[in-house]
């Protein structure tokens, strides 16, 4: 069968299937399957798939038809334009969060220590070690196979850090110059009407964020500042509608300059403050 033959055909399954971005997705799989890169669709067309190709291909799109998300069929997803092992067990990184690696970025100078709760694949604290120098990491997330994919994503980027399990400040030890988190927000009510891909595949104890979806931030506003160098940052992720509780959370626990960011499409994203150990 021909290369762009296979792609028409699946971009119409997909369609058939609900997959919004049918398009994009039947083109990363082929991509996949074949070893081509995103030319390969307008510049040879008519390459003939092998047969061997074209039953992985096939067999990958019904999988995608049946709503598994793609970064979990092909174990990887782009983020701040690293590679990124994914598996079910763990979030997938998303490109909102590149809005809180990008904010965090603006206060990281060389030589710091840095957190990250809720670590998940360890794509936030990689990224800021990456693009950073001489700093140091420590991330934890309370799912082991979590902790062992994140531990390979360093090995894969050639970086170190320390990938630890722990339920939040559980078996966190010393004080840091930045603490970062993209942690469960959603509001228990909310995750089944979720698309697909999320409700059904992504695990819920990395979505789930409690009755008003502000389980975590109650913690993080009370705990952070006990884990905190004097004029620490804190940069969370928010939902789009949590800005004004979580705010709120922040400045009655004594943190400085909280304000909020918005992400590319315009939606508020990002939390950060800043605090003073008291004295």
């Amino acid at each position: 069968m021909k290369y762009a033959d296979c792609y028409r055909e699946a971009v119409r399954l997909l369609e058939n299937n609900g997959v919004k971005e049918a398009g994009l997705d039947a083109r990363l799989l082929l991509e996949y399957v074949c070893g081509t890169d995103r030319n390969t669709l307008l510049a040879h067309p008519e390459r003939e798939v092998s047969d061997e190709d074209e039953a992985r291909f096939r067999e990958l799109l019904e999988r995608r038809c049946k709503r598994e998300p793609l970064q979990y069929i092909t174990n990887e997803q782009e983020f701040m334009g690293l590679k990124f092992e994914t598996a079910p067990d763990t979030l997938i990184p998303r490109q909102d969060t590149e809005t809180l690696v990008e904010e965090a970025m603006k206060e990281v100078h060389d030589g710091m220590e840095i957190l990250d709760l809720c670590c998940g694949t360890g794509c936030i604290l990689l990224s800021l070690l990456k693009y950073s120098n001489d700093c140091s990491g420590t991330g934890v997330d309370l799912d082991e196979k979590s902790i062992e994919l994140a531990a390979r994503n360093a090995e894969r980027l050639g970086l170190k850090a320390d990938f630890r399990v722990s339920n939040l400040f559980e078996n966190v030890e010393g004080k840091y110059d930045l603490i970062v988190s993209n942690p469960p927000y959603i509001p228990s009510a909310i995750i089944g009407t979720l698309e697909p891909e999320v409700k059904d595949y992504e695990p819920r104890r990395a979505l789930d964020g409690g009755t008003d979806g502000l389980d975590f931030y109650k913690v993080l506003a009370s705990r952070c500042k006990e884990y905190l160098k004097r004029g620490g940052y804190i940069f969370f992720e928010i939902g789009y509608d949590q800005k004004d509780a979580v705010l709120e959370l922040l400045n009655k626990e004594g943190y400085k300059d909280v304000l909020c960011i918005k992400d590319l499409a315009g939606f508020d994203r990002v939390v950060k403050a800043w605090y003073a150990e008291q004295r």
